[in-house]
């Protein structure tokens, strides 16, 4: 018996069987209706000292594995069948065991029909989310999930979810899960589904093997992938209200992010399962492959969950790209499809070792999203570098639109963009907004409130920063989490302790009184006389130089870790050197791709070298250490990819999930280090591909790199 090795993924989920039995009789249910009949010989519900097992194996792992959270599913059979005294002791034993090592994430899969009050009483105690199976309208839903007496489940299921919808139990509902079935009608089953108002909608495929393929009815070629891309219209026609996990997943990982369900994308599986009589088991999808195919002869009081992590089964689901078959590694849409659930790849005879039954559908999906969100409109960014810094900003502008709509109800905000939309509309005043609003860690912060709360003193430092630009006289207070007041662009004020702020400011000078009534005295943009609380921003002695930033909060995007604050004098006298290489050799001679200037530099940790992060455009971290011949020779290589960046930023070069994305770096960087084979090969493969994969922006792109291939190589 083998243990999980510390490198390996570790396990982050856990569905934990509570009851073995349901008060549905649902036609399509993997549990009761395929070849896995294991249900019958299981407890009806789990043992108290089953759930102790449980909890005290999963606090082991966690802490063995330092797991900042873990999330345990409650699931059956049918969970709620447990009643509400059982529930709470099980969630009282698991929180018990874990809270003290790690952030418990309690959810429940059910099927709401006898859902009430008290269950959600249990739920608010513990913070359990709640998942909703229901598969549309009332037609939809009933072709497969009737009671136990032939009886509609409908409306009951719909009660619950009313119920989860009260004040009080709101923040529980966690979404509603829906199979698909192509005898219904997509729009009407999403319609049905939307008008509830679900938080989260996941659309699940039928479980279905080589053995068992999928219903078809129809007998089209890829009815599955008609039927999520008619929903998909639906969504994108209404405007994305919630949302889809499946289109969400797909659109993710064509863009190079996360997958976000286990049904697609190459992550490893972190899901462990518990039957009600304590034994492990793989995935309880993979019943509906053949009899016995969950099974790990495992158990939670013989047992770890290092050891279930170790079964080779388990292992099979964590080889990403490694674990499938030549098919599926040769797909142009693996990266997002991944081949698929795993239980669906099985056939008798060789196993799972086969695509997906879905495999036509899911690349179907997959390509017919991308063709569907590719914007295919030619971008003048592509023609030089003041159109991309025009479009940058431009997207800055609709990315603070976008903040302003979480911030609107933050009662000190009102008066900022006030001040904001002022500044903005007047011709004057305008260009000095642009500098704020383009400087790079503008955009982090930017782009930061777009997936978590929106930093309000940011953005009420930001308005003050631009008054301040524009000289044009204004007043804002707010509440001031810490100490450093940075004012974008300009400097950091330190306070004497976080707390309300009145911020003023003068055409020339700026004043920031606290609430214990010091730091009143005014700071002058001269710097005379000189405040001990005001440290302003350096910026190189060479003509239109960057701005030395080693302060702004937001300054942490790079790949490697910032240096803390410094005194930037040695720093900023081994890059003014390095301007004056530059200016002896400038990378934009005749032949080389446009010069790339940046407009901040931030210092990083030693042995860094030279960085881009994720912010805008202009943005460059450089080690403290690095020489100015190193940077010289290396900053027009990474202005080439900081170009392409932010190309890529505010335009759509090829269709998402296209190679064209590989081949657009591999000719960026060969041309960048003069390798120039190597460009000649990525470039010869971005022209043979077939047009759709290229947008009209990109394929201007491609043009341009072939032109300074041609001017390089003649030049050399």
């Amino acid at each position: 018996m083998t243990s999980q090795s510390p490198d390996d993924p570790p396990l982050r989920q856990l569905v934990l069987k509570i009851h073995s039995r349901c008060d549905l009789l649902c036609d399509h249910c993997y549990v009761y209706q395929h070849a896995d009949q294991s249900w019958r010989s299981r407890p009806t519900f789990i043992r108290p000292e089953t759930v102790r097992a449980v909890a005290a194996r999963l606090a082991e792992y966690a802490g063995s594995r330092d797991l900042e959270s873990v999330s345990v599913i409650l699931h059956g059979g049918e969970p709620l069948l447990v009643g509400p005294a059982r529930l709470r002791d099980i969630c009282a034993e698991l929180t018990r065991a874990l809270a003290p090592l790690t952030a418990l994430d309690l959810r429940m899969h059910t099927n709401a029909v006898t859902l009430n009050r008290r269950h959600l009483d249990v739920c608010r105690e513990f913070g359990v989310r709640v998942s909703v199976s229901l598969d549309g309208d009332r037609a939809a839903n009933d072709r497969h999930r009737l009671d136990r007496r032939g009886r509609s489940s409908y409306d009951r299921v719909v009660r619950g979810i009313r119920l989860l919808q009260e004040p009080e139990y709101r923040h529980l509902f966690s979404g509603v899960l829906c199979t698909v079935d192509v005898a219904n009608d997509p729009v009407a089953v999403h319609d049905a589904l939307t008008e509830l108002a679900p938080p989260r909608i996941d659309y699940l495929l039928p479980h279905s093997t080589w053995d068992s393929p999928p219903p078809n009815p129809a007998g089209t070629t890829t009815p599955y992938a008609d039927w999520l891309l008619a929903v998909f219209d639906r969504w994108e026609q209404q405007g994305r209200p919630m949302p889809v996990r499946t289109f969400d997943s797909v659109l993710s990982t064509l863009r190079g992010g996360p997958p976000l369900t286990e049904a697609l994308g190459l992550a490893p599986s972190d899901l462990a399962v518990i039957e009600t009589d304590g034994d492990f088991e793989q995935a309880d999808w993979l019943k509906s492959a053949y009899a016995g195919a969950p099974e790990t002869g495992y158990d939670v009081f013989r047992h770890g969950f290092a050891e279930f992590a170790a079964h080779p089964g388990v292992q099979a689901r964590q080889r990403g790209v490694d674990g499938l078959g030549d098919i599926c590694r040769g797909c142009p849409v693996v990266r997002s499809c991944g081949g698929g659930l795993y239980g669906h790849r099985y056939r008798s005879g060789n196993g799972f070792d086969n695509p997906s039954v879905f495999c036509g559908d899911l690349r179907s999906l997959i390509e017919g999203i991308a063709d569907r969100v590719t914007d295919r409109a030619f971008s003048p960014a592509v023609l030089g570098s003041d159109r991309l810094s025009w479009a940058q900003l431009e997207l800055d502008r609709v990315l603070l639109r976008r903040a302003q709509q979480h911030l609107a109800s933050e009662p000190d905000w009102a008066d900022a963009w006030r001040l904001l939309l002022a500044l903005d509309s007047d011709a004057g005043t305008a260009p000095h907004l642009d500098e704020v609003l383009a400087h790079p860690y503008v955009r982090t912060s930017l782009q930061r409130s777009l997936r978590s709360p929106a930093d309000t003193a940011r953005f009420m430092s930001l308005a003050a920063a631009a008054a301040l630009r524009a000289r044009v006289p204004a007043t804002l207070s707010w509440d001031q989490p810490g100490t450093r007041l940075h004012l974008p662009t300009w400097g950091t004020y330190r306070l004497d302790a976080p707390g309300r702020i009145e911020v003023t400011v003068a055409p020339d000078a700026f004043r920031v009184r606290e609430n214990r009534g010091s730091g009143a005295g005014w700071v002058r943009l001269d710097g005379l006389p000189v405040s001990t609380q005001w440290r302003p921003v350096d910026r190189l002695p060479v003509q239109d130089g960057p701005l030395v930033d080693d302060a702004d909060p937001y300054r942490d995007c790079y790949p490697v870790p910032v240096a803390p604050s410094l005194e930037c004098g040695e720093f900023a006298e081994r890059m003014a050197r390095a301007y004056e290489l530059l200016a002896k050799d400038p990378p934009d001679r005749p032949g080389a791709p446009e010069a790339f200037r940046p407009t901040v530099l931030t210092p990083l940790t030693a042995g860094s070298g030279l960085a881009l992060g994720s912010h805008g455009f202009g943005a460059l971290g450089v080690a403290v250490d690095v020489t100015p011949e190193e940077f010289a020779r290396e900053l027009p290589r990474i202005g080439r990819r900081a170009r392409l960046t932010a190309l890529r930023e505010t335009a759509d070069l090829h269709r998402p999930g296209s190679p064209a994305g590989v081949l657009l770096d591999r000719a960026d960087d060969g041309l960048g280090q003069g390798a120039h084979e190597e460009a000649a090969r990525a470039l010869t493969a971005l022209t043979l591909l077939p047009e759709s994969e290229l947008t009209a922006t990109g394929a201007v792109l491609v043009a341009r790199m072939w032109s300074q291939w041609s001017s390089v190589c003649e030049g050399s």
